[in-house]
């Protein structure tokens, strides 16, 4: 059995876009008819250019190799152009056709993805979500209102989930990590309290931030919200500063989190041997794939600790996460987007019951795309799929996040 095409479609969820802009879905087939599906998580270029890199990952490393070489795939990857460093870009290419291999190998022996990764470990996975609008709520009002963040909580919770995650420390910005206003303090710590009176002892509050606070200010923020005792403190200084997120990690009493931005176990074990966090986030599309993951999460082990895979993208790299997460021992929990478009496009072969996620038992990883519905959905923009904030935070009239990739506005 030998990898022979290849196809990309690249599918926008609708307006407000939980998920991001757009996802790139991969659609790999064999010389014997088998189609694995894979996803290429936020690249750092615009789809129309990130095409070639992934057709160019494929022909050069992949194309006419056995899917089971994993290993050697990885390595011609990692190893292009005289780097053996990671890189984001060819990583992020790689990653979702390394995805696409697990789908083709579990189909051709009838078996899950979990099965072959050392079995089943998990036969339930705790999932979390993050807090979204209900459909009573003034979206642009939400992401700074606390009440209303404590209604989505509570809603959430009597849904079954065990944990919510919210960001209302202010936008993420290109100009590096800053000092957060005061009242940026004042509402983080108004929506904790909110969120915390709201949901009582049956979930845990996952604070967010995106890599956006420089050292001195991550702290101060997070010796802030230590009352309401949140499980993690997700990215408080840019992914590359891991010196200065260890200092937040020892100076603060809430687990601090990491990964999204990350790519390979080069980079999680740095995370590691710095004490700068204890709870890792890969995003399966871009670091490196399912078995960089396994390895990553068996050296988290070593360090006591826990993996939860992050998921902004489609449910392509949802149902890689989940695969990941039956078949190791430190899963936290995985990171959950519950939209009618999510589900559509894989046919609702995998769901959230509970608060929990069971692993498919079909072969592969157990999806089935609706490959109509997203050719039925191309993405049009120019956007990427996040994009940082150019404008300085603004300290006299405050700061907005606002999640997902809304509208644009009139």
């Amino acid at each position: 059995m030998k990898l022979q095409d290849l196809d990309i479609i690249v599918t926008a969820p609708p307006a407000p876009g939980w998920g991001g802009r757009y996802w790139i879905l991969v659609k790999v087939t064999t010389d014997t008819g088998i189609t694995g599906w894979g996803e290429c998580y936020a690249s750092s270029i615009g789809p129309d250019a990130m095409r070639p890199v992934i057709e160019d990952v494929f022909k050069r490393h992949m194309q006419g190799e056995n899917p089971e070489n994993i290993e050697l795939m990885f390595r011609r990857a990692y190893s292009s152009g005289f780097t053996q460093r990671p890189d984001l870009t060819v990583m992020g290419a790689f990653s979702g056709l390394e995805i696409a291999c697990w789908d083709i190998l579990g189909k051709a022996r009838e078996r899950p993805v979990y099965a072959l990764l050392g079995g089943q470990m998990n036969e339930r996975i705790r999932a979390y979500t993050y807090l979204y609008p209900l459909p009573h709520h003034d979206m642009a009002a939400f992401w700074t209102s606390p009440e209303m963040a404590a209604e989505s909580a509570a809603d959430a919770v009597a849904r079954g989930y065990t944990a919510v995650k919210f960001d209302p420390a202010g936008p993420y910005t290109m100009r590096g990590g800053h000092m957060p206003a005061m009242s940026d303090i004042s509402q983080s710590v108004a929506f904790c309290k909110a969120i915390r009176e709201a949901v009582g002892d049956k979930a845990d509050l996952l604070f967010g931030t995106h890599g956006q606070f420089n050292t001195a200010g991550a702290i101060r923020l997070g010796q802030a919200l230590e009352p309401y005792s949140p499980l993690w403190f997700e990215e408080p200084t840019p992914p590359d500063h891991i010196e200065d997120m260890a200092r937040v990690a020892r100076n603060v009493r809430i687990p601090v989190a990491t990964g999204e931005r990350m790519t390979t176990k080069s980079e999680f074990a740095t995370v590691l041997r710095a004490g700068a966090a204890e709870i890792l986030q890969p995003a399966l599309g871009r670091a490196g794939g399912i078995w960089e993951m396994k390895k990553t999460a068996a050296i988290a082990e070593v360090f006591n600790a826990q993996m939860a895979p992050h998921l902004y993208a489609g449910p392509v790299e949802w149902a890689a996460n989940i695969h990941l997460a039956a078949s190791i021992p430190n899963i936290l929990m995985a990171e959950t987007i519950e939209t009618p478009f999510h589900d559509a496009l894989i046919k609702s072969t995998l769901k959230v019951e509970d608060g929990f996620i069971t692993p498919p038992t079909t072969p592969g990883l157990g999806i089935s795309v609706d490959e109509e519905l997203a050719r039925a959905h191309p993405y049009t923009g120019d956007g990427l799929h996040l994009q940082m904030q150019e404008e300085p935070c603004d300290y006299a009239n405050g700061n907005n996040f606002e999640g997902g990739a809304p509208a644009p506005k009139d």
